[in-house]
């Protein structure tokens, strides 16, 4: 079966390791991220063979950590390929000619989590995983409850105890094992990451990181086939830790490098709420 997915990389030292439920450098403690044979990719993808693909995410499968190769079973709720929408209104009152907004809360548990979550269950099923979970304040709870649902597989969702109940309340159609855990978000994800060592379960947003990250990318990927295969001037993205922004860049250099896009500089803006932003507090 065809892969194009190589190795574990970390994006400091650049030390590799084989694919594997792993997310840290054994070297350095830098991120791991996994690394392609983009020669192979660009000698055998096409527009028109992406657009034989199925409308989901998973049309994008040669760009994506496809650890059993092509052929493999993939957990798939028919995740992406969510509107494009030409939001003219908006784009006179702002004084843009094209203003597109993606509509993600289309998607099956209504956010692009589910992006994330498609590729990191089927690479936790590869991996020979019984159980996945995660820690979260709503909608990844919900995304890895559904995935585990139609993976067959047991779900772990912890949670923050002062959740507002609503932010879990789909979560809970699909009968995970719901753990509320005095403290704040920082708190359960800490505990999370000694649970993935001493249970062996698979975290989405820890030991598969890695592969969880990969499937914000095909934003980027959608948005540019959406666009007649063209990359947008610039992109806007929400953000919570930032980590969507880092992978809808990745996603255009991706493209750009497998020759479906010809070469653009897209200026990829995050945003956050004015409640909570962190980030954007920080570049001021």
């Amino acid at each position: 079966m065809t892969t194009y997915t190589r190795t574990l990389a970390c994006r400091i030292c650049g030390a590799e390791i084989p694919l594997g439920p792993s997310y840290v450098c054994e070297e350095c403690f830098g991120p791991l991220e996994i690394t392609y044979d983009y020669d192979a990719i660009r000698r055998e993808v096409s527009r028109e063979r992406i657009a034989r693909g199925p409308r989901t995410l998973w049309r994008y499968r040669a760009l994506l950590p496809d650890i059993g190769g092509a052929g493999s079973p993939v957990v798939d709720l028919g995740t992406g390929c969510t509107p494009l929408i030409h939001a003219e209104r908006l784009g006179a009152a702002l004084g843009l000619n094209r203003l597109y907004i993606k509509n993600d809360a289309v998607n099956p548990t209504y956010s692009f989590k589910d992006r994330a979550v498609s590729v990191a269950t089927t690479a936790a099923r590869h991996f020979g995983f019984d159980t996945i979970a995660c820690a979260s304040t709503g909608n990844l709870a919900n995304s890895v409850a559904g995935h585990a649902a139609k993976a067959g597989m047991k779900a772990f969702v912890f949670i923050p105890a002062d959740l507002e109940e609503a932010k879990i309340l789909a979560s809970s159609v699909y009968e995970p094992n719901v753990i509320a855990v005095e403290g704040n978000y920082d708190d359960v994800n800490r505990l999370c990451t000694l649970v993935a060592d001493e249970y062996g379960w698979a975290f989405v947003n820890i030991n598969l990181r890695p592969f969880y990250a990969e499937g914000a990318k095909t934003l980027a990927y959608e948005v540019a086939e959406e666009l007649g295969w063209e990359a947008p001037d610039a992109f806007v993205a929400p953000m919570a830790s930032g980590s969507l922004l880092v992978k809808i860049a990745k996603g255009f250099r991706d493209l750009v490098r497998v020759g479906l896009i010809e070469p653009k500089a897209v200026r990829v803006n995050g945003a956050q709420a004015a409640g909570c932003s962190p980030i954007a507090t920080a570049f001021r």
